[in-house]
């Protein structure tokens, strides 16, 4: 299924869940809405902070279609946003229309989704896509760079992946810097303050058993962690896992990104 038909889906509300695995071959990207007046402060702590936010597209104020997606609407072509008010999750919508503003300007940010298709291609099994469950994802304790009023833990997914091929995991996952790149972390999910692996703050648990080993990667929730925790007065996201799809192949990113 084409991109344009996936965000059809999207946008009427017959595909109203997670996207991971969907698509697979597309790029698929994090959302992040700030009024005009917050939007230097973000570029910058996603400069700051390039294997969380790493960006691959900004819309000028007001905008709604993305140059990665011809067609596209950043206010309906994701199944579910997160409006966020002085820190606060406030409401959860399905179309961002009634509340759009001329002064919002949109980033997508990279997603591991797109890597996940490398993985497979590559031979290594994703248990959460094959179970269907969106990706678990975990507030840490590593902190950010602060920029202006952005701040806030860091927030990783976690894959288990066979011991044998972690390795492999890390190696493919680095051939995409713009997507998360290689984990932050491998093994034991206290060193990096999760105490209880089994309850993820976002998305769904996917349990690893013996001769797995869970891999931690940079998280594009972390926008939302960063939201949360400096209380920004205004501040859309998508929901953990609801992605917004473009038109660009994997293949072509990942040229082109080499290039």
């Amino acid at each position: 299924m084409n991109p344009n038909t996936l965000r059809e889906k999207i946008r009427s509300g017959e595909h109203n869940t997670h996207t991971s695995g969907l698509g697979s071959d597309y790029v698929q990207a994090n959302l992040a809405i700030v009024p005009k007046e917050y939007a230097f402060d973000f570029l910058l702590f996603a400069n700051r902070n390039p294997k969380s936010c790493p960006i691959i597209d900004v819309l000028e104020p007001g905008v709604v279609e993305s140059a990665l997606a011809a067609g596209s609407d950043i206010r309906s072509d994701i199944p579910l946003y997160f409006v966020y008010e002085n820190g606060k999750l406030t409401e959860k919508r399905q179309d961002l229309k009634e509340i759009w503003r001329d002064d919002f300007v949109s980033f997508l940010i990279g997603c591991s989704f797109t890597f996940e298709s490398a993985l497979l291609k590559e031979g290594v099994p994703l248990k959460h896509i094959e179970q269907n469950r969106n990706v678990a994802m975990y507030i840490t304790n590593r902190q950010t760079k602060q920029a202006g009023e952005f701040s806030g833990p860091v927030v990783v997914s976690m894959r288990p992946i066979k011991n044998e091929l972690v390795q492999k995991a890390i190696d493919v996952t680095a051939q995409f810097p713009n997507m998360h790149g290689s984990p932050i972390h491998v093994g034991d999910p206290k060193e990096i303050g999760i105490d209880d692996i089994s309850k993820p703050d976002f998305g769904e648990f996917t349990e690893f058993g013996e001769g797995e080993t869970p891999v931690f990667w940079e998280c594009g929730v972390t926008p939302q962690s960063a939201a949360i925790h400096s209380q920004i007065p205004f501040v859309i996201t998508h929901a953990p896992g609801h992605m917004f799809i473009t038109d660009v192949t994997n293949d072509e990113f990942l040229r082109n990104n080499k290039s």
